[in-house]
């Protein structure tokens, strides 16, 4: 029997809890599907600064490196806000993005119709949406240098961060971005700043020089500006969209809204050999952790990317989204997707609901 080694990091917030209901899931899958799947429990976060004193612990580095595959619930939370920046839980993240060159950030917007209700556009805006929004996830601003906060002579304080990318940044990823377009609906859509910013100047630059090794990929370019209103204004002209790490965290969440919940929504961040990390696009969100009250099918749906680009079980990955469907189906909602009328489940009936989905099969 083939088995995989997966290294789950809960996190903090509510990402123990969705972490768990994806776990019960992809253990039921692998069961039916025949195949092993090892897991190993690592810090990562606010949750490793307070055991270990650092956001991404040694520990853990080793173990991600070993894994084939990284499930992670999420990180941060106002315990940890007043620490230094370069301490903070987010830095965790950061540095394990680094570490394992996790590079391409793969965040789809998928409107399932049992959801048009939920969008806080107008259904026929949203019905049948489905993009693809692909991220440099190592480069830009979050990781250039110099960076930093200084007081000069007369004690006037000025922040700065550095926005650089070189040309093989952009073209790795926009090779990628043009591949999923040709497997998709075959339109691209590079957002940049190109009108006032000299480093997507360049980007804008190399993914046209590009463009002609894929002829069969309709490429366009929209400054990011445009693209945020585009994406509220008329979504569906998107399929795949393509930009840098700090254009790309913004325009992903505004994508994610727009399909009713950012509850729903999973990613994945992968290395040049598919190995990956795969999380919920959304936050640890403190306010409600503990309660019950979290949705883990953005998890369950992350754990379904997993499966299908760094484990190569795409039948298995198949099979937790259409149990994903008949659960939503069924009419079973969270209190983040559900209608004011509409009765509430648990975190944990939400996962129960997907497993025995999975094995009514």
């Amino acid at each position: 029997m083939k088995r995989h080694h997966v290294l789950l990091l809960p996190g903090d917030g509510i990402g123990p809890e969705v972490v768990n209901e994806a776990r019960r899931v992809m253990e039921a899958v692998a069961t039916l599907h025949s195949f092993g799947l090892d897991f190993s429990v690592a810090d990562l976060g606010g949750v490793a600064i307070d055991r270990c004193g650092d956001p991404y612990p040694e520990a853990t580095r080793e173990l991600a490196r070993a894994a084939d595959a990284i499930l992670l619930g999420a990180v941060g939370g106002p315990t940890w806000d007043d620490l230094p920046a370069p301490d903070r839980p987010e830095r965790g993240l950061l540095a394990i993005r680094a570490d394992l060159d996790l590079f391409c950030n793969l965040r789809p917007a998928l409107l399932y119709p049992q959801l048009a209700d939920a969008s806080s556009l107008k259904p026929e805006l949203v019905a049948g949406l489905d993009l693809l929004i692909v991220r440099e996830l190592t480069g830009g601003i979050y990781f250039g240098e110099p960076r930093g906060i200084e007081t000069d002579d007369v004690g006037l304080r000025r922040g700065f961060n550095t926005d650089v990318y070189n040309e093989d940044e952009i073209r790795r990823i926009a090779h990628l971005a043009f591949q999923f377009a040709r497997k998709r609906g075959g339109r691209l859509c590079s957002v940049d700043k190109a009108n006032v910013l000299e480093v997507t100047m360049l980007w804008r630059e190399i993914v046209s020089e590009l463009a002609d090794q894929y002829p069969d990929v309709q490429l366009s370019h929209m400054y990011v500006d445009n693209a945020a209103m585009q994406l509220v204004r008329e979504p569906k002209q998107f399929d795949v969209v393509l930009t840098g790490n700090l254009f790309g965290d913004i325009l992903s969440d505004t994508a994610a809204m727009l399909t009713g919940s950012i509850g729903m929504l999973p990613s994945a961040s992968l290395n040049s050999e598919s190995r990956g990390l795969y999380e919920p696009v959304h936050g640890s969100a403190p306010d409600i952790a503990g309660q019950g009250k979290s949705n883990p099918l953005a998890t369950i749906l992350s754990a379904a990317m997993l499966l299908r680009y760094s484990l190569d079980e795409d039948a298995a990955a198949q099979a937790i989204e259409g149990a994903v469907e008949r659960v939503l189906d069924s009419g079973l909602r969270t209190g983040d997707i559900a209608a004011p009328d509409e009765s509430v489940c648990t975190t944990s009936e939400m996962g129960d609901a997907v497993v025995r989905e999975l094995r009514a099969v």
